[in-house]
């Protein structure tokens, strides 16, 4: 399944009465992993992402829904429900560090696995990075070398993140040469973008052309993370705040979103109470 599939199955089928849309683009959020077709209903959303286990270890993936991968599934399809795994943020396969470099790709493909158990349209890794030292150019590589060895089931969406002076996917050129090295792997063809807003605005990206100059680089966006964010521009902390009560504003991210043309998942504080609250403030701008 490719990215543009991706980006089809979670719009399609998303009528107007959701809480969650707005002239054709989806709202989603991150919710508890327990039972997400829940808290989905919870929000009038028909996209949600999740964790498949703790996001800081190296254990393997945990289907934590009743009646695992399979229920999971089978649940999300009658509920019209697309989920989205987000893999766990120890993944790492830039680093030249062995030790991390090798259990990132075993982890990293076991929650591909399981994403595709579970009927998930996508798979979210962070594009890690390398020691301060090291020639980005072998992260990149490390990073193609890690696209081939992976059995991509689903499309598999690198976010770009928010700090680190030798992180692979915070400023555009790294982003470029990381899709430069990427290009040539086998199995590229399924790799995608996932734009995140809070990140870009505290890694040092102008928000107001960012879609446009992410999309020249990558020829596509799949999923846009809108979080407003806690920070300043391009200070590197990646701390989120719901929409409009951040640095970032709502009226900004409505145009990211608009311009990227992708579905959306809110990564913002609080449960669906709070979610809903952010899906209107953006609503009444698109």
């Amino acid at each position: 399944m490719t990215g543009s599939e991706t980006q089809t199955q979670a719009t399609d089928g998303t009528g107007g009465a959701d809480t969650a849309s707005s002239a054709g683009l989806v709202l989603g959020a991150h919710v508890d992993q327990a039972d997400p077709i829940a808290e989905a209903q919870a929000r009038g959303a028909r996209l949600v992402q999740l964790f498949l286990g703790d996001p800081q270890s190296y254990k393997g993936p945990v289907v934590a829904y009743e009646g695992g991968a399979d229920a999971l599934r089978e649940a999300a399809a009658a509920a019209d429900v697309r989920l989205v795994v987000h893999a766990p943020y120890v993944i790492n396969v830039a680093t030249t560090n062995n030790r991390i470099r090798i259990p990132s790709r075993k982890l990293l493909q076991q929650h591909m696995d399981v994403a595709a158990q579970v009927g998930a349209v996508g798979l979210v890794v962070h594009g890690g990075h390398v020691n301060k030292s090291d020639d980005p150019a072998t992260g990149f590589d490390n990073w193609r070398k890690a696209v081939e060895a992976t059995d991509v089931k689903v499309p598999l969406l690198i976010e770009n993140t928010a700090g680190g002076d030798a992180a692979m996917a915070r400023r555009l050129d790294r982003i470029g040469g990381l899709w430069e090295a990427i290009s040539a792997a086998e199995g590229f063809e399924d790799v995608g973008f996932c734009l995140d807003t809070c990140h870009a605005f505290a890694g040092g990206i102008e928000l107001g052309d960012a879609a446009e100059r992410i999309r020249a680089i990558t020829g596509r966006i799949d999923l846009v993370h809108c979080n407003d964010s806690r920070d300043a521009f391009d200070s590197g902390a990646d701390r989120h705040a719901s929409v409009g009560e951040g640095t970032i504003g709502a009226d900004v991210l409505a145009d990211v979103l608009r311009a990227a043309g992708a579905p959306a998942v809110l990564e913002t504080p609080g449960g669906a109470a709070e979610h809903v609250a952010d899906f209107e403030r953006l609503r009444a701008r698109l």
